[in-house]
Parts: structure tokens; sequence; C-alpha cells
């Protein structure tokens, strides 16, 4: 699998590569807004990438505005259950700009809304969830690795997953005699006391079963433990079951993400719901 770059600039945190074929600004520096947004520009340019997106404070609207950006999604309390965080997007290909799907995609967001904070009325199989561990890495690994064709992050390196743990991500697992069979992981921010609620995966043989909105009251639980205050996901616009587990959990739909993620073997338009918690 093509690996992305996640590297340091002007101070911000930047995934980029030509898997995604983007730019993600993933958690930006807020004292020089016009350095980076050149950087960015220039760095795009020279990798012929044709999409920018930005994770940024609503303050710093007007500068991304202003370099032909727009407003894509926004997660209202994400900054220590106060300020907004807004998904600012750029295309430079007038092509990635168009959503191709967008009935399908309406569609799938009207019946998640339509399943707020419902219950689930399947019969759960038995299984247990558990906080992994370096121990699990290489298991976990092999699942993401069936489970996707290609993602945007390399969770199908056991090493990326242990380098992950070491810093801000947390995983679990749904376990089935003593073998994973689900998984997913919040990856946190302290200091905005935010977290992203991703990396869901769940084997085949095991999907209907609400493994994943089991996975996410946990996950919750962990993060209210852990002094997080508000909760995201970015999802594959086009699935039904993930879109309706956030809704269920009484997630609100934040906005979707045009043709933003390499998902699955090939460019994926993404839904963005997002939670305050207690």
């Amino acid at each position: 699998m093509i690996r992305d770059k996640i590297e340091i600039i002007n101070g911000s945190l930047i995934q980029h590569g030509k898997n995604n074929d983007r730019i993600y600004i993933m958690k930006i520096n807020t004292e020089d807004t016009d350095t980076l947004i050149k950087s960015v520009n220039e760095l795009a340019a020279l990798n012929k990438y044709s999409k920018i997106f930005a994770k940024i404070h609503a303050s710093q609207k007007d500068d991304f505005l202003k370099d032909g950006y727009k407003e894509e999604a926004r997660i209202e309390n994400y900054f220590n259950g106060v300020s907004d965080a807004l998904f600012m997007t750029k295309y430079l290909s007038a092509k990635r700009a168009v959503l191709k799907n967008k009935p399908e995609i309406e569609s799938v967001i009207q019946i998640a809304k339509n399943k707020k904070n419902t219950d689930l009325k399947k019969t759960l199989i038995n299984f247990e969830i558990i906080k992994c561990s370096k121990l699990h890495s290489r298991q976990m690994s092999e699942l993401y690795k069936s489970v996707f064709k290609t993602y945007p992050f390399a969770i199908d390196d056991p090493e990326y997953i242990e380098k992950t743990m070491d810093e801000n991500i947390i995983y679990f697992a749904a376990v089935k005699n003593e073998k994973i069979i689900a998984l997913s992981s919040c990856e946190t921010d302290i200091k905005s006391q935010s977290a992203e609620m991703t990396d869901f995966a769940t084997d085949p043989k095991y999907a209907g079963n609400g493994i994943a909105l089991e996975l996410l009251k946990v996950m919750e639980t962990n993060m209210i433990k852990n002094n997080i205050i508000t909760v995201y996901t970015i999802a594959r616009a086009v699935s039904v079951p993930m879109n309706i587990t956030f809704a269920r959990n009484g997630y609100s739909y934040s906005g979707t993400l045009i043709n933003n993620t390499n998902i699955s073997g090939s460019i994926e338009s993404m839904n963005v719901w997002s939670k305050k918690l207690k």
C-alpha cells in the first residue's frame, strides 16, 4: 500500500501524498496562518495534488476563504467544549470538486438521521471488548488489511499501530474465542479535549451484529474518563451501517467532505458526524 507522509510544516501537522492525492492539515499552528497557507500551496503545486483540506479554528476561517477555500464541515464545541473547528477545502482540480453520487449520499444521511437516538433491535453475538496493547498489533493489522483494500493511514502495518499507541491513539477490539473480530480507535487530542472515533473494521463474518455500536459506547465511556469533551468521526458517505451507527448514538451530521479519502480501493466522499459528551 502506498504511504502518505506525515510531517511538520510551519509548526503544523500535515499529511500529504499520492495515495489520497491531497494535503491534509491535521493540527494547525495558529501563530502564522498566512505563511502556512503559502507553504501548503507550494507543496501542492510541486506534487500536483488535486485537493487541500484543513481542520482549523473557526477564528481562522477568513484567512482560508481569501485563499479560495470553502467550509465543508463544522464540528461544534471542538476546542475545549467551547469553540468550533472547521474543515476547509480547496480544490485544485475541477473534477475532484464534483460530488458524483449526491442523491445516494443524501439518502444515506437521511436514513441515518431517521435512526438518531434509536435502539438496535438485533440480538448481539457473544463477545467482549478490550483495550488493545502492542501484543495485539499483528492481529490488528491483519484484520485491517483484510477489510480495507486501501486506507488513508498505515493501519495494516503493526509497527505503525504500535507507534500510534505510544502517541495519541487508543485502540479497542471486540474479541470472540480469543480472536479479534472487530476494531476501532480513539485519536485523542488532549489539548483541545477532543477525539476522532475512527478505524472501525469488522470481520465480514460478524457484520450486521451491532458490534461497531458497542465499540463506540465503550470508546465514549473511556473518552469521558480521559476528560475528552467533543468526539467526531469521518465516515464513508455511502456506508449506511457506519452512518447509522453514529446517528444511533446521538451524533449530529456536520457536513460532507467531497472526494476526500482513498479507502477500500478508491477516492470516496466522507460524512462528518460529531457529538458533545456529558
